[in-house]
């Protein structure tokens, strides 16, 4: 992902010096495209908002018994509350913070479930002899949820349709002064986030060696699997004053962060793509505030509402990837098209973005409403009850025939991406050949990716004295009207461009 993002998408966006993602799609193909991938992108973070709200409720509600609506509303309130009130400028400062908290949160709690369980020799002897630890299976079935195919291939396009057009990344991108420090941005970003997600799944083996004998569902200690961590902090070392509530803040933290991060990003393509770009709408600086924090407030109440609805679906992390991957995976395809297939067109870009959001959705969608109907279960690996303090056994295994289920909907969810990916492509080349090429001679190089700048004639080089520098001007004229009061919002752009906003230093990195 990182050498993806890095060597294909990262050096079109310096070379354009674009202030929003969705502006190449309207340089490269027309204003219709950039329209309906913004559009695309707001219904990506609308869907993504609850799964971030939801998180830490169920986490928050399982130490302390409060409603997961309740907790859920009130994370919203606060966050919407600072983005409005402090602009970008609170957004970033209180953004580093939050990253900080969760790593030493996870990382604390990791190291005392450790030394609790006596070490690592008997988390990875016990993980191993319950059949946790599986890096072989290498079944070609697509229906296998967990094969190493679905997580190399799907995970794959999963992280790099995310970070290599996301407006939630480019804007980061952007932000710095140079194409290789931007390059640099990603290749920190990739070794903590390998770092975070290694120590989340050690977390989950220190779950399971502790609960090995007496699953925690079954036994009706938590309602749903993914309150499996936070009763596993409670129950090993929720004893010690402090730690409860650092693992909460840690929670909080990740949630938070996320959340403004969201607000922000899909605030400034509203404003940007859709009301400016799609509808021709000319704002001054105080109408536009007034779209931003109306825009944030709606999204906030959304959010709060779709919790209701995610509660009903079982398991975060399937459901996320899931429904996630259906603007992700069209949009990356979009630019992919546009930076990778010199000869695609606008009614190839328009009909391939039809067709990845068609299959995509339909594979999303199908697959969670079996799941909700009981036509599909979870692929679960065996448990045991033997050691539960009462007498209990466990349900008969039951066969189920999935064979009648619609074959898409059986899918395990890494294929959602990166088939809404390869529908894109393949549907808008094939358009743009029947609708007529572009002449590749009259393309500015610049818009497609140098990995296929030795293959393009020489007539797509016209000579130039820019640079490939990044600039803070576009970021800066862009973000203007992100969520600062109206009368600071003339110092938006001065302060960005003093090095206060540093959204690539601070945020996520």
């Amino acid at each position: 992902m990182a050498i993806a993002v890095s060597k294909v998408y990262l050096p079109v966006f310096a070379a354009l010096r674009v202030g929003s993602s969705y502006e190449y799609l309207e340089m490269r193909f027309n204003p219709t495209i950039r329209s309906i991938a913004s559009i695309m992108f707001v219904m990506d973070e609308i869907f993504f908002l609850p799964i971030i709200l939801y998180v830490p409720a169920i986490a928050f509600s399982q130490v302390t018994g409060v409603n997961t609506h309740i907790v859920s509303g009130v994370i919203c309130v606060i966050c919407v509350f600072y983005t409005l009130i402090g602009g970008i400028k609170a957004v970033v400062h209180t953004d580093a913070w939050q990253i900080i908290v969760m790593f030493i949160s996870v990382v604390i709690v990791v190291i005392l479930g450790t030394i609790y369980a006596d070490g690592f020799t008997d988390i990875f002897k016990t993980a191993a002899d319950g059949g946790r630890i599986i890096f072989g299976n290498i079944n070609p079935s697509p229906y296998e949820r967990q094969s190493l195919w679905a997580v190399l291939i799907g995970g794959f396009f999963y992280w790099t349709s995310f970070n290599s057009v996301n407006q939630t990344m480019v804007q980061r991108y952007m932000s710095l002064p140079s194409l290789k420090k931007a390059q640099w941005s990603v290749a920190i970003f990739t070794i903590g986030i390998v770092l975070f997600i290694s120590v989340c799944c050690f977390a989950g083996l220190l779950v399971y060696n502790f609960y090995r004998n007496c699953d925690p569902l079954t036994a009706g200690l938590i309602s749903n699997d993914d309150q499996l961590l936070p009763v596993y902090v409670m129950q090993t070392v929720g004893n010690l004053h402090g730690i409860p509530g650092l693992f909460i803040a840690g929670v909080f933290g990740a949630a938070l962060s996320s959340l403004s991060v969201v607000l922000n990003s899909t605030a400034l393509v509203v404003l940007e793509d859709i009301v400016k770009g799609c509808f021709r709408f000319k704002l001054s600086e105080k109408s536009s505030a007034i779209v931003v924090k109306t825009c944030i407030v709606i999204l906030g109440g959304i959010a709060v509402s779709l919790v209701f609805v995610l509660e009903k679906l079982s398991g975060i992390l399937s459901v996320a990837t899931s429904v996630t991957a259906i603007a992700a995976g069209t949009t990356c395809g979009l630019f992919t098209l546009g930076m990778l297939v010199p000869w695609s067109n606008p009614k190839g870009a328009l009909a391939g973005a039809i067709a990845g959001a068609i299959m995509s959705g339909w594979i999303s969608f199908g697959s969670q409403i079996s799941f909700a109907k009981g036509d599909l279960v979870s692929q679960k690996l065996p448990i045991s009850v033997a050691d539960c303090p009462a007498n209990m056994t466990l349900p008969d295994d039951t066969y189920y025939d999935e064979s009648d289920v619609f074959p898409l909907y059986r899918l395990s969810f890494h294929w959602i991406n990166p088939i809404g990916i390869a529908s894109t492509i393949l549907v808008g080349t094939v358009v743009s050949f029947l609708t007529g090429p572009t002449v590749v001679k009259k393309l500015d190089a610049d818009v497609l990716s140098p990995v296929i700048h030795k293959f393009l004639p020489k007539e797509c080089f016209p000579p130039s004295d820019s640079d490939s520098d990044l600039t803070r001007e576009n970021t800066a004229q862009t973000l203007t009207h992100l969520l600062g009061n109206s009368t600071a919002g003339a110092n938006t752009g001065a302060e960005i461009d003093s090095g206060e906003d540093n959204m690539g230093k601070g945020a996520k990195y």
